[in-house]
Protein backbone atom coordinates (compact mmCIF):
# COMPACT_ATOMS: atom_id res chain seq x y z
CA UNK A 1 0.00 0.00 0.00
CA UNK A 2 2.81 2.46 0.84
CA UNK A 3 4.38 1.62 -2.26
CA UNK A 4 1.61 2.10 -4.47
CA UNK A 5 1.18 5.59 -2.81
CA UNK A 6 4.30 6.88 -3.35
CA UNK A 7 3.89 5.58 -7.11
CA UNK A 8 0.78 8.30 -6.99
CA UNK A 9 2.80 10.74 -5.50
CA UNK A 10 5.53 10.46 -8.30
CA UNK A 11 3.64 10.39 -11.44
CA UNK A 12 0.61 12.61 -9.79
CA UNK A 13 0.77 15.20 -12.42
CA UNK A 14 1.18 12.37 -15.14
CA UNK A 15 -2.15 11.22 -13.83
CA UNK A 16 -3.80 14.20 -14.02
CA UNK A 17 -2.71 15.37 -17.14
CA UNK A 18 -4.34 12.18 -18.58
CA UNK A 19 -7.53 12.36 -17.23
CA UNK A 20 -7.57 15.75 -18.13
CA UNK A 21 -7.35 14.91 -21.86
CA UNK A 22 -9.63 11.45 -21.52
CA UNK A 23 -12.34 14.73 -19.72
CA UNK A 24 -11.59 16.94 -22.86
CA UNK A 25 -11.76 13.48 -24.85
CA UNK A 26 -15.37 12.33 -24.02
CA UNK A 27 -16.71 15.83 -23.66
CA UNK A 28 -15.72 16.52 -27.40
CA UNK A 29 -17.18 13.29 -28.16
CA UNK A 30 -20.80 13.87 -26.50
CA UNK A 31 -20.98 17.51 -27.94
CA UNK A 32 -20.18 16.46 -31.50
CA UNK A 33 -22.36 13.33 -30.82
CA UNK A 34 -21.15 11.53 -34.37
CA UNK A 35 -19.46 8.59 -33.75
CA UNK A 36 -17.75 8.33 -37.67
CA UNK A 37 -16.66 11.75 -36.52
CA UNK A 38 -15.39 11.18 -33.07
CA UNK A 39 -15.73 8.20 -30.98
CA UNK A 40 -15.86 8.11 -27.46
CA UNK A 41 -13.08 6.54 -24.95
CA UNK A 42 -15.48 3.91 -24.04
CA UNK A 43 -16.64 2.43 -27.19
CA UNK A 44 -12.98 2.95 -28.59
CA UNK A 45 -11.46 0.68 -25.75
CA UNK A 46 -14.75 -1.60 -26.20
CA UNK A 47 -13.34 -1.94 -29.53
CA UNK A 48 -9.43 -2.63 -28.36
CA UNK A 49 -11.01 -5.35 -26.00
CA UNK A 50 -12.95 -7.31 -29.23
CA UNK A 51 -9.73 -6.82 -30.66
CA UNK A 52 -7.88 -8.12 -28.57
CA UNK A 53 -9.70 -11.42 -28.24
CA UNK A 54 -8.92 -12.08 -31.83
CA UNK A 55 -5.63 -14.24 -33.30
CA UNK A 56 -5.37 -11.73 -36.19
CA UNK A 57 -4.99 -8.71 -33.55
CA UNK A 58 -1.50 -10.53 -32.58
CA UNK A 59 -0.43 -11.69 -35.73
CA UNK A 60 -0.62 -7.70 -36.90
CA UNK A 61 1.05 -6.73 -34.15
CA UNK A 62 4.28 -9.20 -34.46
CA UNK A 63 4.38 -8.93 -37.83
CA UNK A 64 4.83 -5.04 -37.41
CA UNK A 65 6.77 -5.09 -34.57
CA UNK A 66 9.66 -7.15 -36.04
CA UNK A 67 9.70 -5.40 -38.97
CA UNK A 68 9.93 -1.72 -37.66
CA UNK A 69 12.17 -2.67 -34.64
CA UNK A 70 14.11 -5.10 -37.41
CA UNK A 71 14.60 -1.83 -39.40
CA UNK A 72 15.47 -0.01 -36.31
CA UNK A 73 17.95 -2.09 -35.01
CA UNK A 74 19.72 -2.09 -38.94
CA UNK A 75 20.24 1.08 -39.56
CA UNK A 76 21.95 1.33 -35.77
CA UNK A 77 24.40 -1.18 -36.96
CA UNK A 78 24.66 0.40 -40.35
CA UNK A 79 24.98 3.73 -38.94
CA UNK A 80 27.79 3.27 -36.64
CA UNK A 81 29.51 0.86 -39.21
CA UNK A 82 29.83 4.02 -41.86
CA UNK A 83 30.64 6.70 -39.18
CA UNK A 84 33.50 4.85 -38.03
CA UNK A 85 34.68 3.77 -41.50
CA UNK A 86 34.44 7.38 -43.17
CA UNK A 87 35.77 9.10 -40.31
CA UNK A 88 39.27 8.63 -41.57
CA UNK A 89 38.59 9.57 -45.33
CA UNK A 90 37.48 13.05 -46.09
CA UNK A 91 36.61 11.76 -49.27
CA UNK A 92 34.68 8.81 -48.36
CA UNK A 93 32.86 10.94 -45.53
CA UNK A 94 31.70 13.90 -47.76
CA UNK A 95 30.16 10.89 -50.25
CA UNK A 96 28.53 9.38 -47.58
CA UNK A 97 27.37 12.86 -45.98
CA UNK A 98 25.54 14.08 -49.05
CA UNK A 99 23.65 10.48 -49.75
CA UNK A 100 22.65 10.70 -45.42
CA UNK A 101 21.52 14.48 -46.20
CA UNK A 102 19.56 13.66 -49.31
CA UNK A 103 17.72 10.54 -47.23
CA UNK A 104 16.70 13.29 -44.40
CA UNK A 105 15.28 15.36 -46.89
CA UNK A 106 13.29 13.16 -49.35
CA UNK A 107 9.71 13.28 -47.91
CA UNK A 108 8.69 9.39 -46.15
CA UNK A 109 5.75 9.24 -48.78
CA UNK A 110 8.25 9.58 -51.46
CA UNK A 111 10.35 6.96 -50.32
CA UNK A 112 7.74 4.68 -49.93
CA UNK A 113 6.07 4.79 -53.11
CA UNK A 114 10.06 4.47 -55.18
CA UNK A 115 10.87 1.98 -52.79
CA UNK A 116 7.54 -0.45 -53.98
CA UNK A 117 9.19 -0.60 -57.19
CA UNK A 118 12.33 -2.51 -55.86
CA UNK A 119 10.88 -4.54 -52.62
CA UNK A 120 7.46 -6.79 -51.90
CA UNK A 121 5.11 -4.76 -50.00
CA UNK A 122 5.35 -7.04 -47.23
CA UNK A 123 9.42 -5.83 -46.49
CA UNK A 124 8.50 -1.98 -47.01
CA UNK A 125 8.30 -0.60 -43.64
CA UNK A 126 11.59 -2.44 -42.70
CA UNK A 127 13.62 -0.80 -45.55
CA UNK A 128 11.94 2.96 -44.70
CA UNK A 129 12.21 2.35 -41.00
CA UNK A 130 15.80 1.46 -41.73
CA UNK A 131 16.02 4.90 -44.45
CA UNK A 132 14.91 7.27 -41.78
CA UNK A 133 16.87 6.16 -39.11
CA UNK A 134 20.58 5.85 -40.73
CA UNK A 135 21.56 8.97 -41.54
CA UNK A 136 20.40 10.15 -37.72
CA UNK A 137 22.56 7.09 -36.24
CA UNK A 138 25.26 8.36 -38.87
CA UNK A 139 25.12 11.92 -38.56
CA UNK A 140 25.33 12.01 -34.73
CA UNK A 141 27.83 9.08 -34.11
CA UNK A 142 30.49 11.02 -36.39
CA UNK A 143 29.82 14.21 -34.79
CA UNK A 144 30.54 12.24 -31.39
CA UNK A 145 33.56 11.08 -33.02
CA UNK A 146 35.09 14.17 -33.92
CA UNK A 147 34.42 15.42 -30.68
CA UNK A 148 36.56 13.45 -28.65
CA UNK A 149 39.29 15.00 -26.37
CA UNK A 150 42.10 15.82 -28.42
CA UNK A 151 44.28 16.37 -25.42
CA UNK A 152 43.69 12.44 -24.55
CA UNK A 153 44.17 11.67 -28.13
CA UNK A 154 47.68 13.17 -27.82
CA UNK A 155 48.51 11.74 -24.97
CA UNK A 156 47.10 8.06 -26.07
CA UNK A 157 49.72 8.46 -28.37
CA UNK A 158 52.35 9.48 -26.69
CA UNK A 159 51.80 6.57 -24.17
CA UNK A 160 51.46 4.01 -27.43
CA UNK A 161 47.63 3.00 -26.55
CA UNK A 162 46.68 0.00 -28.24
CA UNK A 163 43.68 1.19 -30.69
CA UNK A 164 41.22 -1.03 -28.87
CA UNK A 165 41.86 0.69 -25.62
CA UNK A 166 41.59 4.36 -27.73
CA UNK A 167 37.82 3.20 -28.65
CA UNK A 168 37.20 1.82 -25.13
CA UNK A 169 38.51 5.13 -22.71
CA UNK A 170 38.38 7.80 -25.52
CA UNK A 171 36.02 7.66 -28.32
CA UNK A 172 33.12 5.72 -26.51
CA UNK A 173 32.58 8.52 -23.88
CA UNK A 174 32.69 10.88 -26.37
CA UNK A 175 29.97 9.27 -28.96
CA UNK A 176 27.78 7.97 -25.95
CA UNK A 177 25.88 11.14 -25.44
CA UNK A 178 25.30 11.66 -29.83
CA UNK A 179 24.26 8.15 -29.65
CA UNK A 180 21.88 8.46 -26.88
CA UNK A 181 20.77 11.01 -28.41
CA UNK A 182 20.20 9.71 -32.06
CA UNK A 183 18.59 6.76 -30.39
CA UNK A 184 15.61 8.76 -28.50
CA UNK A 185 14.87 10.97 -31.98
CA UNK A 186 15.05 7.96 -34.43
CA UNK A 187 12.63 5.39 -31.84
CA UNK A 188 10.53 7.27 -32.57
CA UNK A 189 10.78 8.28 -35.98
CA UNK A 190 10.75 4.55 -36.92
CA UNK A 191 7.65 3.80 -35.48
CA UNK A 192 5.91 6.93 -37.42
CA UNK A 193 7.90 6.32 -40.88
CA UNK A 194 7.27 2.51 -40.65
CA UNK A 195 3.24 2.81 -39.64
CA UNK A 196 2.89 5.03 -43.18
CA UNK A 197 5.03 2.64 -45.24
CA UNK A 198 2.32 0.36 -44.41
CA UNK A 199 -0.57 2.10 -44.51
CA UNK A 200 0.51 2.34 -48.04
CA UNK A 201 2.03 -0.60 -49.29
CA UNK A 202 -1.14 -2.61 -47.29
CA UNK A 203 0.95 -5.25 -46.71
CA UNK A 204 -0.74 -8.27 -44.61
CA UNK A 205 -0.73 -9.12 -41.32
CA UNK A 206 0.55 -5.17 -40.62
CA UNK A 207 -1.27 -2.31 -38.40
CA UNK A 208 -0.84 0.18 -41.05
CA UNK A 209 -2.95 -2.30 -43.39
CA UNK A 210 -5.52 -2.41 -40.58
CA UNK A 211 -5.84 1.29 -40.28
CA UNK A 212 -6.55 1.75 -43.38
CA UNK A 213 -9.39 -0.67 -43.32
CA UNK A 214 -11.04 1.19 -40.35
CA UNK A 215 -10.74 4.27 -42.42
CA UNK A 216 -12.13 2.51 -45.61
CA UNK A 217 -15.08 1.11 -43.64
CA UNK A 218 -15.57 4.48 -41.39
CA UNK A 219 -14.83 2.28 -38.50
CA UNK A 220 -13.70 5.13 -36.51
CA UNK A 221 -13.47 3.64 -33.11
CA UNK A 222 -11.36 0.79 -34.86
CA UNK A 223 -9.15 3.38 -36.19
CA UNK A 224 -8.38 5.05 -32.39
CA UNK A 225 -8.15 1.79 -31.11
CA UNK A 226 -4.87 1.14 -33.51
CA UNK A 227 -3.86 4.08 -32.74
CA UNK A 228 -3.64 3.65 -28.98
CA UNK A 229 -1.65 0.07 -30.26
CA UNK A 230 0.78 1.36 -31.92
CA UNK A 231 1.70 4.62 -29.20
CA UNK A 232 1.33 1.97 -26.32
CA UNK A 233 4.36 -0.90 -28.32
CA UNK A 234 6.18 2.00 -29.50
CA UNK A 235 6.45 4.01 -26.01
CA UNK A 236 7.29 0.27 -24.49
CA UNK A 237 9.80 -0.58 -27.42
CA UNK A 238 11.52 3.03 -26.89
CA UNK A 239 11.21 2.73 -22.80
CA UNK A 240 13.44 -0.71 -23.04
CA UNK A 241 15.64 0.43 -25.85
CA UNK A 242 16.20 3.40 -24.17
CA UNK A 243 16.65 1.82 -20.58
CA UNK A 244 19.14 -0.59 -22.44
CA UNK A 245 21.48 2.46 -24.10
CA UNK A 246 21.23 4.65 -21.20
CA UNK A 247 22.95 1.73 -19.04
CA UNK A 248 25.51 0.87 -21.27
CA UNK A 249 26.50 4.57 -21.61
CA UNK A 250 26.79 5.12 -17.60
CA UNK A 251 28.77 1.53 -17.84
CA UNK A 252 31.29 3.66 -20.52
CA UNK A 253 31.29 6.78 -18.01
CA UNK A 254 31.84 4.49 -15.18
CA UNK A 255 35.11 2.97 -16.61
CA UNK A 256 36.86 6.30 -18.07
CA UNK A 257 36.28 7.50 -14.56
CA UNK A 258 37.69 4.47 -12.77
CA UNK A 259 40.98 5.26 -15.51
CA UNK A 260 41.27 9.04 -14.80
Amino acid sequence: MKSFVQWLKKYRYKIIAGVFWIVLWQLMSMYINNTIFLASPFNVLKSLFLLCQTKDFWATIVGSFFKISGGFFLAVMCGVFFAVVTFRFVLLKEITTVFMQMIKSIPVASFVILALLWVKAKNLSLLISFLMVLPIIYINVLKGIHSADNSLLQMAKVFRMSPLRKVRYIYLPAIMPHFVSACSVGLGFCWKSGIAAEVISLAQYSIGSRLYEAKLYLNTEELFAWTIVIVLISAVFEKLVMIIIQAFSKSVTRTRRGRT
